[in-house]
């Protein structure tokens, strides 16, 4: 869509006494909002969506430098969790490390976990599903902050079955 078809569309919106229009296509969205009186134009946002198959690439050249270094560094510490369960969340929602705002957290890192132990909530839908241990153990890392969405299978806690 060029220019000369967003002022058309903005000439057509204004004259029609529509209050807003919202128009959405593959690569660009546009809001075109007027006032009752004298059908003026108040605002109009024009957003390109970047293409999916654009962004990867222009990403890529700016991550081979940082990439390289990285897998040296991170290979010990990847040999340590290694040992360790990771547990992950079964569903999608909200994180939360306490019952409720003034009751204490479920558990904090170095304590020792048994299985079936709660070890957080995730709240869906206006409801609260904890969250057992899998296994008996002692938590190293809690992987979210409290209060943060969480998605399906991510990693929430790594334990130490030892």
């Amino acid at each position: 869509m060029d220019l000369k078809e967003i002022q058309n569309l903005i000439k057509f919106v204004a004259n029609s006494g529509v209050a807003e229009v919202k128009l959405e296509m593959d690569d660009v969205k546009i809001t075109i909002r007027t006032t009752l009186e004298g059908n003026v134009t108040e605002a109009t946002y024009v957003q390109q969506v970047p293409v999916q198959n654009i962004l990867p690439q222009a990403a890529a050249p700016q991550q081979i430098a940082p990439a390289a270094a990285a897998p040296a560094a991170e290979q010990p510490a990847a040999e340590q969790t290694n040992n360790y369960i990771t547990i992950k969340s079964p569903i999608i929602g909200t994180f939360y490390r306490k019952p409720s705002p003034d009751k204490p957290m479920f558990v904090e890192v170095g304590k020792t976990v048994a299985k079936g132990d709660v070890l957080c909530v995730i709240e869906a839908m206006k409801l609260f599903n904890e969250i057992e241990s899998e296994v008996s153990g002692k938590i190293v890392k809690i992987l979210v902050d409290d209060m943060s969405p969480v998605e399906f299978d991510q990693p929430l806690f790594l334990v130490d079955p030892s």
